[in-house]
């Protein structure tokens, strides 16, 4: 026999193997508080404010600050198509102020770009810049990475409040799911079966419909890889809150790049 491959030689091998797998992940384990601690800041809620309504902010969604610190990304399906305009309603991200956090401040929006094929929106804000999160510059992640998304799972219901989850990278796979059959397809499916194909982050957390824009980042730096656009409904839609299924997808961040470059700021 090999001396390299012998039994104990072998053993020992595994045994180290495993104490730097656990060792990689209590370092995950340690450093997450701290990177959630500086991405709650660049986390803000999505709606809309119209001053005659109760409560007078409407959510929609989640964004994230990137860039010089008035862009924000969310989904291009938080983003309402119309706005009371005969009564001032108004776009705008919601962020957190006080010494605790727990007061609110509405500032208004722009819609300056979305791409529909690709459900992403830039806003931008004007006024004092928000902290900002550094985006990926390529797609460096594997199958089996450990990230975490933080955002806000059913919106003001739970107060503005944003909540962390880990998720691990399940699959990359394809943004349309196969159909069993024909009867099956709904417009959406249709609709994206029309579009050119691209690929899309499948991730084993639980995401809810407040989480949609999300930003998903590494644990250990809290550069931003990919954004959340859905979760996978098991039945009706309401499905979601009550019997959420743990599979969820997000969009890579290359995309928000491209949307970027297309908007830039002045």
């Amino acid at each position: 026999m090999n001396p390299l491959f012998s039994p104990g030689r072998l053993c020992g091998l595994m045994l180290a193997l495993a104490a730097a797998a656990a060792s990689a992940t209590a370092a995950v384990a340690a450093s997450l508080p701290e990177t959630v601690a500086l991405v709650k800041p660049s986390v803000v809620g999505v709606g809309t404010h119209l001053q005659t309504r109760s409560p007078a902010v409407a959510f929609s969604g989640t964004g994230f600050v990137v860039g010089d610190g008035l862009s924000v990304i969310t989904n291009a399906h938080v983003v309402p198509d119309l706005l009371d305009g005969a009564r001032k309603e108004a776009l705008g991200v919601v962020v957190r102020a006080g010494a605790d956090g727990s007061d609110t401040v509405f500032r208004p929006a722009t819609v300056v770009a979305v791409d529909r094929d690709h459900d992403l929106a830039h806003l931008r804000l004007s006024g004092t810049p928000l902290p900002a999160l550094r985006l990926a510059d390529r797609d460096e992640v594997r199958e089996g990475q450990a990230l975490a998304f933080t955002g806000f799972p059913l919106g003001m219901v739970l107060g503005l409040y944003p909540a962390t989850h880990r998720a691990g990278l399940a699959a990359i796979t394809p943004i349309v799911r196969p159909s069993l059959n024909a009867r099956k397809l709904d417009a959406r499916a249709i609709a994206q079966l029309q579009r050119a194909p691209f690929t899309i982050y499948q991730l084993d957390g639980t995401a809810y419909p407040g989480n949609s824009g999300s930003p998903v980042y590494d644990p250990d730096t809290g550069v931003v890889v990919a954004v959340i656009n859905m979760v996978f409904v098991k039945g009706l839609k309401e499905n979601a809150i009550t019997n959420p299924s743990g599979i969820t997808y997000a969009i890579p961040a290359r995309h928000v790049h491209v949307l970027l470059q297309r908007t830039q700021a002045p």
